[in-house]
């Protein structure tokens, strides 16, 4: 029988959080002003709970799998999120659309394996994907304005991103938990 991890944090406020109100990194605490702010500080936010899920496992961990029949693992929403990114980009842009990043249909989960070269390059690919599509939408003040040849406005598209970020990093509580009992929040 396999031994199941024991549920850990280091939060000592509230045993059920990831990290303490004090200490944690995403800005909490603020009100953004108006709602382009509000929806960048939602995506960020989002953005780095993911990266958070990941701090401190190994290759072997951020590559394993949740449970059968899933190919789904950290590491693979790292990459799965990086090829996404891309594919937005794709809708709000103009002209002839970037390549699948990972190829084919899944090739981004099913192609993370616990090997330090593709960690390293599934994390650079998503800063880089990150990066790319908030320059493509950095200073788009009018969030009705639409965008690319599938005319996406940047609203829908900040909303989508925030969607996409929240589904995925419920997925990744669940799966860091599985790997070494940490909770999450």
């Amino acid at each position: 029988m396999t031994q199941l991890p024991t549920r850990w944090t280091q939060a000592t406020v509230y045993p059920d959080m990831w990290a303490d109100p004090d200490t944690d990194p995403r800005d909490n605490d603020s009100t953004p002003e108006g709602e382009l702010a509000t929806l960048q500080e939602y995506l960020a936010n989002y953005r780095l709970t993911l990266r958070m899920k990941c701090d401190g496992l190994n290759p072997e961990q951020l590559a394993r799998r949740s449970v059968p029949p899933s190919t789904m693992s950290l590491l693979g929403l790292v990459r799965h999120l990086a090829a996404v990114e891309r594919d937005w980009r794709n809708w709000v842009t103009d002209g002839e659309p970037e390549p699948k990043l990972y190829g084919q249909r899944d090739a981004d989960f099913d192609g993370a394996v616990g090997e330090p070269d593709v960690v390293e390059g599934a994390f650079a690919d998503l800063a880089r994907e990150q990066a790319a599509t908030d320059a493509v939408l950095d200073g788009r003040a009018d969030l009705g304005e639409k965008l690319g040849r599938e005319q996406i406005a940047v609203r829908a598209m900040l909303v989508h991103q925030i969607e996409e970020y929240a589904r995925h990093c419920g997925h990744a509580d669940l799966l860091r938990e599985c790997v070494d009992g940490r909770v999450g929040q």
